[in-house]
């Protein structure tokens, strides 16, 4: 059984930081390119984040510079590194596991506000 268990979300300030993390059980994590997406009230899933099984990665336009993805194939851990959290970063982020099949996690919610 696949899981994908997302953690680290709450209430920030503009201008804070936060750190996602998502442990993922039932894949061989090492060979999954793993990403973050995020979903705000009344629009679509978007991407935020990717990186592959060599660490290469991928950002949004609007995150480039202030996000960090990271993995650590030990812990079967990806995490997100979030700094200067604007109000538009709200939302609810899903942790993704892509190889020949996908997988989400249920979500971390992310609010910035003051």
């Amino acid at each position: 059984q696949v899981q994908l268990v997302e953690s680290g979300g709450g209430l920030v300030q503009p201008g804070g930081s936060l750190r996602l993390s998502c442990a993922a059980s039932g894949i061989i994590f090492g060979i999954y390119t793993m990403g973050w997406y995020r979903q705000a009230p009344g629009k679509q899933r978007d991407l935020v984040a990717t990186i592959t099984t060599t660490g290469n990665t991928n950002y949004a336009d609007s995150v480039k510079g202030r996000f960090t993805i990271s993995r650590d194939n030990a812990k079967n851990t990806v995490y997100l590194q979030m700094n200067s959290l604007k109000p538009e970063d709200t939302g609810v982020y899903y942790c993704n596991a892509d190889y020949f099949r996908t997988y989400w996690g249920q979500g971390t919610l992310v609010t910035v506000s003051e």
